[in-house]
């Protein structure tokens, strides 16, 4: 995909990685970015500082506020040709944290692109053409050391972004799963030491992530791996689960003693 004239669609686009692809995108010449947020006045001034920008507010974990978005959009400009499911919470704690704190983050980390490919999707399909991306994460290919509920919802974006490229791929619709492992946002910033000490020494900017999207839509691939590792320890885990499973354990001891 080239992005030259083209209307998307951003969730969770006022901060971190979301902000910097409306950024991107604008200056890759798309003829509309809209920034959704829940901080309708942080996705405001992000729209007011690019081209083409214009803001939405929508919390993702309500259906109605998604739908409201792309019929705006599709009234305004016809078509939308790229959406960026991007909005995405962290959890910590295992299969103990509260069941409001799993049904929140299930709900905004897989329900919302559940909620957008229902809206979006229908458009997409009568026109043969449109392209999704899901900002998953590396956590949804190999694991995250410290959350069970972040694991869990970022390997269920995955497979819902699998599934959508093997029932619709041949329809006309793209589909990629953004899976960067550390990026300095706010949600690193937050997160538990141990987590820290594992991703802070190669996390990466919101920018630099923004980049390797524009590479990853350009060559439509499914996986886009800001962080190239990923491959390789993905690769691991396909081919001996066994002795990926005991180097995660050595992993996690490790950086428990390092806090």
């Amino acid at each position: 995909m080239n992005l030259q004239s083209k209307v998307v669609v951003v969730t969770g686009g006022a901060h971190g990685i979301g902000r910097a692809l409306c950024v991107r995108f604008a200056a890759e010449g798309a003829k509309a970015v809209i920034v959704a947020d829940i901080d309708e006045s942080g996705a405001q001034a992000v729209a007011r500082t690019i081209e083409g920008g214009e803001a939405a507010g929508c919390n993702v974990q309500n259906e109605a506020d998604i739908a409201a978005v792309v019929d705006r959009a599709l009234k305004r400009h016809g078509h939308i040709d790229l959406f960026c499911s991007n909005a995405g919470i962290g959890v910590p704690g295992g299969c103990d944290a509260l069941n409001h704190d799993w049904q929140k983050i299930w709900d905004i980390n897989l329900m919302a692109h559940v909620y957008a490919a229902r809206a979006v999707l229908p458009s997409m399909l009568a026109r043969k053409e449109g392209y999704l991306l899901q900002t998953a994460s590396a956590a949804g290919l190999l694991s995250q050391i410290g959350s069970a509920p972040y694991a869990v919802t970022k390997h269920a974006a995955v497979a819902l972004a699998e599934w959508i490229s093997i029932t619709y791929g041949d329809s006309g619709i793209k589909v990629s799963a953004l899976c960067p492992q550390g990026v300095r946002t706010n949600m690193l910033e937050q997160s538990d030491a141990a987590t820290r000490a594992i991703l802070d020494e190669t996390a990466i900017s919101p920018e630099q992530v923004a980049a390797c999207v524009i590479e990853g839509l350009a060559a439509e691939r499914f996986l886009i791996l800001p962080h190239p590792q990923v491959a390789e320890y993905f690769k691991h885990k396909g081919t001996d689960y066994d002795r990926w499973l005991r180097g995660m354990r050595r992993l996690q001891a490790n950086a428990a003693r390092s806090v």
